[in-house]
């Protein structure tokens, strides 16, 4: 009997907070690194624990959702940068496209073109001794999903949904079915075009299974499109970055800023965001900070909300705190905090009166406040496909990342309520609390006496569905509550 192949280690490096994975694949003290992160340490650490020789440095695609750390990982070790052909970049690459081939040792690696997420986009499939052990397909294959095709504009989504159809189907019939999928993306990530399924597979798994290959081609493009969603506004961001070729980070802390200093700097418009629990941020908080806490997607969330550009101090409890988001933030291109300061409210505040809070409250005290008043202004700040699956009767839809663009009209609601002798305050909710607490918070900064519903949506009684006949848009709500 001939011995089995030796398989290359894949040592999978996860970014919750993006939902997205990166790879370092070795064999024999020779490594290939695939879609790494900003944030190259972790990298670094894997490659000093294995004794590890890079020999080259891969992209599947320009990522929409994080600025890439591979160009000056591959600078930093002497390393072949492979980006796919077809980009315009700022900096020399190795340009590889469709059935091209390069080697690391024994590991044995081609590309293969799956245009959909982006119409560049390679998967590499690794080989040992003629045998197929992994494909990594970045944000084409997911486990039992593919990557969002409407990244690059609306004018292209169609063609690539069903480029998307045709490069799954593509990998399912080219790869060896024992081969193990690794993707890139969907683990969370917006760039997964729906939920996934799992945390391992295989290619001969994903050809029963995932919809691109159980589905046919016009029925699969139709569902795909029906269920994309928002994204994150600093998507628009990280394409040219990651084109420009993005440099070095530096996560060192950054000045510190006392309490006269913030409130400068919040009086000049800047953003002073507190990274404590936003149960701890309700209780107290200096006025006119906002919340974001770092137990949570904080960095998916603040990256998308505050506009592009605008300087940002940072406040936690601890300096830990602030250098863990600060990591977080360097992800997607917000490099370096104006400021920083940690402590606590009070340690923050020029005055005792600068210190303000408001109520927190669950799902039963909404349902009681909404029997004794029915036009109570409640707000759910989740997305649309969340929203179109059930929501609290009566409540207005403002998603959150819609929700700066919106303060004036919530603000004229509750004026108004107040002038007809009615209750003022405004309710928000989400699906656990986390979203609505920076909803909370921006309204707070407004001046709106605000009530964060931080709970699951699932205890919630009063809930509506609609239905598909009703074809509710976002156009179609926001008119229904028109000024």
């Amino acid at each position: 009997m001939h011995p089995a192949p030796a398989l290359p280690d894949v040592v999978v490096i996860e970014t919750p907070n993006l939902g997205d994975r990166s790879y370092v694949v070795h064999l024999d003290g020779l490594a290939v690194v695939v879609d790494p992160q900003r944030d190259l340490d972790r990298v670094e650490a894997v490659l000093a624990e294995h004794g590890l020789t890079v020999t080259h440095v891969v992209e599947t695609h320009i990522h929409n959702d994080y600025v890439s750390g591979g160009l000056v990982l591959a600078r930093q070790l002497g390393a072949v940068y492979v980006v796919p052909t077809g980009y315009a970049l700022d900096y020399d690459a190795t340009q590889l496209g469709d059935g091209e081939t390069f080697t690391s040792g024994r590991m044995a690696w081609r590309t293969v073109h799956t245009p959909g997420h982006t119409p560049q986009h390679l998967s590499y499939v690794v080989a040992v001794d003629g045998k197929d052990a992994a494909a990594f397909t970045g944000g084409s294959l997911l486990f039992g999903s593919v990557g969002r095709p409407d990244l690059i504009g609306p004018d292209h989504t169609h063609e690539l949904a069903h480029a998307q159809w045709r490069s799954v189907r593509r990998l399912t019939t080219e790869v060896e079915p024992d081969a193990a999928v690794f993707p890139t993306h969907g683990f969370g990530s917006f760039c997964s075009a729906s939920a996934t399924v799992g945390l391992e597979s295989t290619i001969g798994q994903q050809a029963v299974a995932n919809p691109a290959c159980t589905v046919d081609e016009d029925e699969f493009v139709a569902e795909l499109i029906a269920g994309l969603d928002a994204y994150p506004a600093y998507y628009a961001h990280m394409g040219p970055a990651n084109q420009a070729g993005p440099g070095p980070i530096d996560l060192s802390l950054p000045e510190r800023a006392e309490a006269a200093e913030l409130r400068r700097r919040m009086d000049a418009g800047e953003w002073v965001v507190d990274l404590r629990s936003r149960r701890v941020f309700a209780e107290g908080h200096l006025r006119g900070t906002l919340s974001f806490d770092g137990d949570g997607n904080a960095v998916t969330y603040l990256g998308w909300l505050i506009p592009w550009g605008t300087p940002l101090t940072l406040l936690g409890d601890t300096p830990e705190r602030v250098t863990a988001m600060q990591r977080e933030l360097a992800r997607i291109g917000i490099d370096r905090p104006a400021a920083f300061n940690d402590g606590e409210p009070g340690d923050w505040a020029l005055a005792p009166s600068d210190v303000t809070s408001y109520r927190r409250a669950e799902f039963h005290e909404l349902d009681e406040a909404l029997a004794a008043d029915p036009d109570l202004i409640v707000i759910d700040t989740r997305r649309r496909t969340e929203w179109q699956e059930g929501h609290v009767t009566g409540a207005r839809h403002v998603p959150l990342h819609e929700l700066m663009g919106s303060v004036e009209k919530i603000v004229t609601w509750s004026r108004a309520a107040a002038h007809a002798g009615r209750d003022a305050t405004v309710w928000v909710y989400c699906g656990s609390g986390f979203r609505a607490s920076a909803a909370a918070s921006l309204l707070d900064r407004a001046g709106l006496t605000v009530v964060h519903l931080d709970a699951d949506i699932a205890t919630a009684r009063v809930i509506r569905a609609w239905t598909p006949a009703e074809q509710v848009t976002q156009a179609t709500l926001g008119a229904a509550y028109a000024d």
